[in-house]
């Protein structure tokens, strides 16, 4: 371990070999750190907290600090990072809320400075949350999903796959997966071409995708009319069948498309 002599290190914390600890860093009871995780300078850490191999966590950054949920009365809660995350400065990431309550990261995520990441969010892999981008409580984000500078996502809020959203938009309601949205609130413009073709999607994959955007938010059908259209209108694939899944479980409703 590589621990610079200003840091406050707890005899109940547990950090494995080659995690380094930067000047006046405060690592609290009950924290764990993998090995090969770098921890900069005037970071605190603390709750219950796991943190996954080879995560680099820039300066000023808090995690597992106690949720922001007035409800919130000390019960025992929990923050698990996982493994290759970039958490750049003064990110904020609380514990979950309510006994045994928990936020998850996955893996490969880049948090931009500022980020918050309220109580019992759910993260999945390979996500980008850029600057000031600020999650409430129990908001889900699934994998590759790109959150641009300065958006804010109410609570309860799903952000489907492969979606991108653009700076400083309101989201209120779920984001469907392979989207592009924008706006103040979020509405879905279309297909996030550049990201499907980034994740090696063939042509004709993100043509049947866009069609089906397109009439699902900018038919006029109703949601059930427009997946019935859908369904039966195009080839049927494993990606085609979670876009239609996604919209049809969404409990805050879809965000709406361009006029």
């Amino acid at each position: 371990m590589d621990i610079d002599h200003t840091a406050v290190i707890s005899k109940k914390a547990r950090l494995a070999d080659q995690v380094k600890i930067g000047p006046f860093s405060v690592i609290k009871e009950g924290v764990q750190i993998e090995e090969g995780t770098q921890v900069d300078a005037h970071c605190i850490i603390e709750g219950n907290t796991k943190i996954g191999k080879r995560c680099r966590i820039f300066a000023g950054t808090v995690l597992g600090s106690a949720p922001q949920d007035l409800k919130y009365k000390g019960e025992q809660s929990y923050l698990e990072i996982g493994q290759d995350n970039i958490i750049r400065e003064y990110c904020t990431f609380n514990r979950g809320t309510g006994e045994g309550g928990k936020t998850l990261i996955g893996n490969n995520n880049l948090f931009m400075a500022y980020s918050h990441v309220a109580h019992d969010c759910l993260i999945g892999n390979n996500c980008v949350v850029a600057n000031c981008g600020t999650l409430a409580g129990h908001v889900k984000i699934q994998d590759q999903a790109r959150i641009g500078g300065l958006v804010a996502i109410h609570q309860f809020v799903t952000i489907g796959k492969l979606s991108i959203i653009g700076g400083c938009s309101k989201v209120v309601q779920d984001i469907p997966p392979y989207s592009t949205c924008d706006g103040h609130p979020t509405k879905v413009y279309g297909i996030n071409l550049v990201g499907l073709k980034r994740a090696g999607f063939s042509q004709e994959l993100i043509k049947d995708l866009s069609r089906a955007l397109k009439i699902i938010f900018n038919s006029g059908f109703s949601i059930k009319h427009a997946i019935e259209k859908v369904s039966s209108s195009i080839k049927p694939s494993p990606e085609l069948n979670y876009l239609i899944d996604f919209v049809k479980k969404s409990k805050r409703g879809i965000c709406h498309g361009i006029k």
